[in-house]
């Protein structure tokens, strides 16, 4: 029987990482692309519900607005489809936040892995990666991530009479680094970072494990 050369067994084990790593990520993308479609009529609501709460009637008392109340009011007064306005950023992010998140992790696991000495990955290892892969991603995905929100609210401007500010996804991102600069994208990861942290510090390290 013929014994393959090394550097062939070598070639062999890093194609079939790096295609590990290209499977786990398509089927995560294609899985959150999904779950953010079907989801993202919730997330609008919560959004309208955050801004609204702090809303007033003429006679200056809270408005009381319920989660059912909000969703029938937007597809009254915007359209059924205003339920998924913005949702094209939220999937860009998911690709972008998906990608690094899983690579980081991965890259990360590889070199503090000693398989020689250790027959398992540690748990506390693979939560310190997971958190900080977490946040690394959401880092870097944080722009798409404003971008939606701006989004989601353009539908008020609407009911206010006021002019659409963004056209098209694009078209949000260079408004919005023109009118606060690069780092103005940037605005709010700190909390985001420490959410996505936080949930990728189990969740990611159990899944990957």
């Amino acid at each position: 029987m013929r014994i393959p050369p090394d550097n062939q067994t070598v070639s062999n084990g890093t194609n079939g990482g790096v295609y590990s790593i290209a499977l786990k990520y398509f089927l995560s993308c294609s899985a959150a692309l999904v779950a953010e479609t079907v989801t993202y009529p919730l997330d609008i609501t919560k959004t309208r519900l955050q801004i609204l709460s702090h809303a007033t009637t003429p006679a200056g008392t809270p408005q009381q607005r319920g989660m059912f109340r909000v969703t029938f009011d937007i597809v009254r007064h915007e359209g059924a489809l205003s339920l998924w306005r913005g949702v094209a950023p939220a999937i860009y992010r998911h690709y972008v936040y998906t990608g690094i998140r899983m690579g980081t992790y991965e890259f990360l696991r590889g070199k503090w892995f000693d398989k020689k000495r250790e027959k398992t990955f540690s748990a506390w290892k693979s939560m310190t990666i997971g958190l900080f892969s977490g946040a690394f991603a959401q880092f870097v995905a944080s722009p798409a991530d404003l971008v939606k929100v701006q989004m989601q609210m353009e539908g008020l401007r609407k009911l206010q009479n006021l002019p659409p500010r963004f056209h098209s996804t694009w078209h949000a991102f260079v408004t919005l680094y023109r009118a606060n600069g690069f780092f103005g994208l940037w605005i709010g990861w700190i909390p985001n970072c420490q959410r996505a942290a936080l949930l990728n510090m189990a969740g990611l390290a159990s899944d990957c494990s």
